[in-house]
């Protein structure tokens, strides 16, 4: 089990939650619009089981909203500010360095938190070398990812029946990041739909595919990341 930490960023002090040991390399997991809710903990906690530090940036400070008040979350996320959520999550990645020795940090996201992944991964080349956004999406219209400053390599995970990030669009994310250079892995899940690794929404959990998509992703952070 994890804990509550605070931690220093270019906007004032961040919080998160954060599991793991302190010389294990370092993840960041970046919540979806529900907030740093028990599910995202939970997944901070099988990280950390699997030989990682990671740590959740709580970008709404403190607020949760409920799994069954989906318009409520869109709303939240819309008021997200982008640029000041970048400089949290920045932040983040200075903590995850300092507490681990390791120099490099790995970057996980799911829904929103895909896209976000993506933008810190450009954001913080120095630092981020693997990034996988799991079902990822950008909803924002300001903020998208520079994708010319990208050093990671990135894995990509797309449900098959997704509506919000389509197979078509996760194959045109692959082949611009292809196009640049970046090493990238994509992989579709047939059959599953949007969010399927969380575990605590039932109309949408696939237990094959969540298993899966996280032993891919252990297996390319640990590549990636030493």
């Amino acid at each position: 089990m994890g804990s509550r930490i605070e931690f220093q960023t270019a906007r004032g002090t961040g919080s998160g939650y954060l599991a793991g040991g302190p010389g294990d390399p370092g993840v960041i997991v970046i919540q979806e619009w529900w907030g740093v809710v028990p599910q995202i903990e939970a997944t901070c906690d099988r990280f950390a089981a699997a030989g990682f530090t990671a740590l959740a940036p709580d970008l709404y400070a403190g607020r949760t909203v409920p799994l069954d008040e989906p318009d409520e979350a869109a709303k939240v996320m819309m008021s997200l500010e982008v640029d000041a959520a970048a400089r949290e999550l920045s932040g983040a990645v200075d903590e995850l360095v300092r507490r681990t020795g390791h120099p490099s940090v790995g970057a996980v996201g799911y829904c929103m938190g895909g896209g976000l992944a993506l933008l810190l991964g450009c954001e913080r080349p120095d630092a981020v070398t693997a990034v996988v956004p799991s079902y990822g999406v950008h909803p924002w219209a300001e903020g998208q990812p520079d994708y010319t400053a990208l050093e990671a390599a990135v894995q990509i995970h797309c449900a098959g029946l997704d509506d919000y990030f389509t197979p078509t669009a996760a194959e045109a994310l692959a082949a611009t990041l292809r196009d640049r250079g970046r090493e990238v892995e994509l992989y579709v899940y047939e059959g599953a739909h949007h969010a399927f690794a969380n575990e605590d929404r039932p109309e949408v959990y696939d237990a094959g595919a969540a298993s899966q998509m996280f032993e891919r992703t252990v297996g390319f952070l640990a590549s990636h990341l030493g």
